[in-house]
Order: structure tokens, then C-alpha cells, then sequence
């Protein structure tokens, strides 16, 4: 029998959701937001890639050079140590994401050494834990295990500084996150890192309404416009993480990341402004409609 690609239900739910126009008293929104303390021109973020070498040389630092002129929040995912540290010197707001790894002490030496960098928050990716073969995963010959509350609670603590949780698609571990004193997480399925998940825009509203205010919220996985970024703030998200979309235009290096960066930025501006929102903040579900999914 077919498994529905997680991938595939993801678009397709995207594009089950349909918006209505409301021009009157409209004008030019401003999409600027404030998030962790500092102030960015848009809620479009850098998602947590890894391993960008691969894309375009040095691409990791031209990933941030992007985020940096787009003046967006930036996420790194897997890396060395060094190259993190000539990442965060590119000068962007940068966010460490380090996997969950077997060896306790690994963790606390990617956090310390991130935080030292400067990074403006840390976070864990919890859903590289388990392999497709029902065992603990293995990253680049890297053990990994899944982690208790109480763990994440030690991460936190580590850290000073915001600390956020990767991978959250279910609004019993958007309750532990908060518990464990999380600053925020980002509601994932890591580009359908197993068949049949349900979108994070469909868990969105429901892990929204279980934690209010007391996480921020940050979305990935199949954004691809300006048009889906608005979904997702009208469904209570505070950001959305664009990864895949944006590697095309790395292979032009920074400054064509950044152009697309402000391209989905305008495309959001686009929608806020026919559908009479005139501030991020101000975004809500009222001019949404959903097909039968």
C-alpha cells in the first residue's frame, strides 16, 4: 500500500487553505517584528540547514550573509565548531541548533562554545533521535538518543541564553518544552523525516491555543512564498524558517539569498495588505477559509 509523502501533505494542506480579500482602509504594512529581544525587518528566517559546502563553497557564511542583509534572523544546524565561529562573525543574529547527541558532554561544549561566539539563542533538533530502522540515530557517525524534560531543563539552564526547541509537532511536547522553561520552538517535521506526518501548519492552531504566549512559536518545512509565510502568522506563528526554497539562489551566493529573502517578504507584504492587516502583530485567522482537506 502507498504512504503518503509527509511532503506531499504538507503542500497539499498549504494549499487547501484559501484567503479572502478585504481592501477598504487598507495601505502598505509594516512587516518588521521583535523576537528574543531585538527587532528584524521580517518574520521570513533562515531555516537550520547543515553541511552547505555542498551547495555553494563556503556556504554556511553565505547563508548568513543573506540573513544578515535581509536583517532576518538566522538559524545554523549541524557544524563544526570553527565554522561556526566564521559564521557568527559574518555578523548575522544567529541561532545554534545542536542535535541531540548520545554524549552529554558534546552538548554542553556546542552550547558554551555557540553561546561564546555569540549566538543570540541555542536550541536542540529532538527529532533526529531515532533512525528509520527503530533504533537511535546516528548523524555523520555521530551517536544520538532521544531526551527527557529533564534534560532539555539542564540545556536551558546551560545556556543564559534563549534556548529553542526543533521539531515539535505535537502539543504534548509543546507542553513539556514549556515546562522544561524553553524560550520558544519550532513546529517541524524536518522535511518529512517519516511518512504520514501531519503538517505543522494543521498542528499550528492547536499548539498554539495548548501554550498561548508562554513559547514563541517559529514554523518550517515547504514554505515556499510570501503567500504561505502569511498562513502561517495568520494560523499563530511569530516566524517561519525558509531553508529549501532559499538554495537555489545560494548557489548566487549572499546577496541572491537575500533577494529572495526580500522577494517573499514583498509577497507577504502583498497578501497583509489585501486582506487589511497593516502589522505582523495584527495577523489572524479571520480571512482564512479551508477546503476540505
Amino acid at each position: 500500500m502507498y504512504t503518503k509523502n509527509t511532503d506531499e501533505l504538507t503542500r497539499e494542506y498549504f494549499d487547501s487553505i484559501m484567503v479572502v480579500p478585504r481592501y477598504l482602509d487598507g495601505d502598505i504594512p509594516d512587516t518588521s517584528i521583535e523576537l528574543f529581544g531585538k527587532k528584524y525587518n521580517t518574520p521570513v528566517m533562515t531555516a537550520a540547514l547543515s553541511h552547505l559546502h555542498n551547495t555553494v563553497d563556503n556556504g554556511m557564511c553565505e547563508y548568513a550573509k543573506g540573513a544578515l542583509m535581509a536583517h532576518a534572523l538566522h538559524f545554523v544546524g549541524m557544524s563544526e565548531d570553527d565554522e561556526f565561529d566564521e559564521i557568527a562573525a559574518v555578523g548575522a543574529d544567529t541561532v545554534k541548533i545542536v542535535k541531540p547527541h548520545s554524549d552529554e558532554s558534546v552538548i554542553f561544549t556546542k552550547i558554551e562554545r555557540a553561546v561564546k561566539a555569540g549566538a543570540v539563542a541555542v536550541g536542540m533538533d529532538i527529532d533526529h533521535s531515532i533512525s528509520s530502522h527503530g533504533t537511535y540515530d546516528n548523524v555523520l557517525g555521530l551517536p544520538m538518543e532521544p531526551k527527557t524534560t529533564e534534560q532539555i531543563k539542564s540545556y536551558v539552564k546551560a545556556a543564559g541564553v534563549p534556548f529553542i526547541v526543533k521539531g515539535v509537532l505535537s502539543t504534548e511536547d509543546a507542553y513539556k518544552c514549556a515546562e522544561a522553561g524553553a524560550t520558544g520552538i519550532i513546529v517541524s517535521h524536518h522535511h518529512g523525516i517519516m511518512d504520514s506526518m501531519v503538517p505543522p501548519l494543521y498542528m499550528l492552531p492547536e499548539i498554539k491555543k495548548a501554550v498561548g504566549d508562554s513559547l514563541k512559536i517559529i514554523v518550517d518545512c515547504g514554505f515556499e512564498s510570501g503567500m504561505d509565510v502569511y498562513k502561517a502568522l495568520a494560523l499563530g506563528a511569530d516566524g517561519v524558517g525558509i531553508g529549501r526554497a532559499l538554495m537555489g539562489p545560494l548557489k548566487g551566493g549572499g546577496e541572491a539569498v537575500y533577494k529572495r529573502i526580500e522577494e517573499i517578504n514583498g509577497e507577504l507584504k502583498t497578501v497583509m495588505a489585501r486582506t487589511g492587516f497593516k502589522s505582523v502583530k495584527d495577523i489572524d485567522s479571520s480571512a482564512l477559509r479551508f477546503r476540505t482537506f
